[in-house]
């Protein structure tokens, strides 16, 4: 299993992706994936919202400790979603705490700005181990205006360049960098000493991390940056329409599917 220790480390390529239930979360441990993150975006991807504001800490706590449970070698980072950080710091100790002695979780993720680096340090110090995220962070989607790519002027890039500094001073073990331009990331890749993990941000990151559902192809729209690896959806589409069929046919369920005791016939 790698440990924080091992991924601050990065003497390889660091693979990560959400996973948001526990059989997914198997299945995405056994192919090797170093980090599974139980995201926020399971506010878009896999509960229904629009956004990932609605989605509350029992949701991600419950999803976490079920990714958890089923996890022996994957480093297991729980999402922080809107509001359960930043307010107040004894909260969003609780909270982020929470996470780990309840959920299981091996590390915390915080949209991160000005008002994280230190609650950073203090989460840190209290044994919490703390991934920052940096460019579009879409708990800000209402303020930003939506989810265009962030760091395009120089002082927006200058920016992110201090945060990020910031963050890995602060105690961050490592660092999401999402939707800037590559050449953004690959300056801050080389600039910090921390692992960085990119989506949308470039090849030239320690690692890189997408949506679970993207990669699978499960959902009907996946963002620009993305890939679809798979076509769960067409695969599942065509199962449950075939188990339509053979219900309607009266094909399933067979006589290898049903079972007789001949011993109750006489109970009706």
């Amino acid at each position: 299993m790698p440990t924080v220790a091992d991924i601050r480390a990065a003497n390889e390529t660091i693979t990560m992706l959400t996973a948001y239930d526990a059989p997914t979360a198997e299945l995405v441990e056994r192919a090797g994936i170093d980090v599974i993150l139980v995201g926020d975006s399971m506010g878009n991807a896999v509960l229904g919202h629009d956004s990932t504001l609605p989605v509350t800490i029992e949701e991600v706590a419950s999803r976490t400790a079920a990714v958890s449970r089923v996890t022996d070698e994957a480093l297991v980072v729980a999402d922080m979603p809107f509001l359960s950080f930043g307010v107040d710091e004894a909260e969003s100790i609780e909270n982020a705490g929470r996470m780990v002695k309840e959920a299981g979780a091996d590390a915390v993720k915080l949209e991160s700005g000005p008002h994280t680096v230190g609650l950073t340090e203090r989460l840190v110090e209290l044994g919490i181990p703390v991934m920052a995220h940096l460019g579009l962070t879409p708990q800000r989607v209402n303020q930003i205006g939506g989810y265009g790519r962030q760091g395009t002027t120089r002082e927006a890039a200058a920016e992110i360049v201090d945060l990020a500094r910031a963050h890995e001073e602060a105690g961050a073990f490592s660092l999401v960098l999402e939707h800037v331009p590559a050449n953004l990331a690959a300056g801050i890749t080389e600039a910090l000493d921390v692992p960085t993990i990119g989506i949308g941000a470039g090849p030239d990151c320690d690692g890189q991390v997408l949506v679970i559902t993207d990669v699978i192809g499960l959902g009907d729209w996946s963002p620009p940056f993305s890939k679809q690896f798979g076509d769960v959806r067409g695969e599942i589409e065509s199962a449950v329409g075939k188990y339509k069929e053979a219900v309607e046919s009266g094909e399933f369920p067979a006589e290898e599917h049903s079972e007789t005791v001949e011993e109750i016939d006489d109970v009706y």
